[in-house]
C-alpha cells in the first residue's frame, strides 16, 4: 500500500472523520486487521479560518504549502487537503510538492458525471458557496449548479463555524438542512453536493430528499484508491 498524506485540523472533527473513513474503506477492500499507511498534520485552525484578506490567503497558502512539504519529505506518495474552503489555494499547494494533491471537487465531479447528474446545488461554507474556486471544477465536469441563495449561505456559515467545527450536532441544524434541501430539490436539483466536511454531521447522507454527494466520502474513497493503487 502507499502512503498518502493529510493536511488536517480544519477543523479536528472533520480529521477524525477522514481517518476513519478511509481505515474503514482500507479495512474493507484488504483484510479486517488492516489499516491505512497515513500521516498527518493537525494544523491550528484558529488561525486560517474566516480568511478575508488577500493577505490573510497568501499566509494560509504557505502554511499548507510547507505542510505539504513537511508531509512529501516524511514519506507521502500523494496529499489530501482535509477542508474544503483550504482549495481556493490548492494551484499554490500543488506546486509546492512533486506529488500528486487530490483535488476534493474534482473526485466529486468525476463521480457526479459517471451518474449523469447535470443539474445540483452546493452546501457549504460561504466562500464554497459564493466563490469560483470550488464552482468551476464541478462545472468542469458538466454540472450546472443552481445559484447560492443568500440566506441560505448565512445561516450555513453559521452552523458550520459555531456548531459543527465545535463538534456540536444539533436537531435546529438538521431541519434547517432538511428544509433547504426540500427547497433544492423544489428549485430543479437533481442531486446536492456537500462542500463542507463536517455536513454530514446534520445531514443525512444515505437516505434524503435527494442524492447527496459527500464530499470527505469521495475524496476518502480516491485516498483508498490511490493507497491501494487503484
Amino acid at each position: 500500500m502507499r502512503k498518502i498524506g493529510l493536511i488536517g485540523g480544519m477543523s479536528w472533527v472533520s480529521t477524525r472523520t477522514y481517518y476513519e473513513h478511509i481505515n474503514r474503506l482500507v479495512q474493507a477492500r484488504t483484510s479486517k486487521l488492516s489499516s491505512a499507511p497515513m500521516l498527518i498534520e493537525s494544523l491550528d485552525f484558529a488561525g486560517l479560518s474566516k480568511l478575508t484578506s488577500a493577505e490573510e490567503w497568501d499566509r494560509a497558502a504557505q502554511v499548507l504549502g510547507e505542510s505539504a512539504q513537511r508531509l512529501e519529505q516524511a514519506g507521502a506518495t500523494a496529499i489530501l487537503i482535509g477542508a474544503n474552503s483550504m482549495h481556493k489555494v490548492y494551484d499554490r499547494i500543488a506546486s509546492a510538492v512533486g506529488v500528486p494533491v487530490i483535488h476534493i471537487a474534482d473526485v466529486v465531479g468525476e463521480r457526479m458525471k459517471a451518474n449523469g447528474v447535470k443539474t445540483a446545488a452546493l452546501i457549504g461554507s460561504r466562500n464554497v458557496m459564493v466563490e469560483s474556486f470550488y464552482r468551476k471544477r464541478l462545472v468542469a465536469h458538466g454540472v450546472t449548479l443552481l445559484p447560492p441563495v443568500m440566506d441560505n449561505v448565512d445561516e450555513t456559515d453559521r452552523i458550520i463555524y459555531e456548531e459543527l467545527m465545535q463538534g456540536r450536532a444539533t436537531r435546529s441544524a438538521e431541519r434547517t438542512f432538511k428544509t433547504m434541501i426540500t427547497n433544492m430539490d423544489q428549485a430543479g436539483a437533481e442531486a446536492v453536493v456537500l462542500g463542507c466536511t463536517e455536513l454530514d454531521m446534520v445531514i443525512d447522507v444515505d437516505a434524503n430528499v435527494l442524492p447527496i454527494y459527500d464530499g470527505t466520502r469521495i475524496h476518502a474513497e480516491a485516498a483508498v484508491d490511490w493507497i491501494l493503487g487503484d
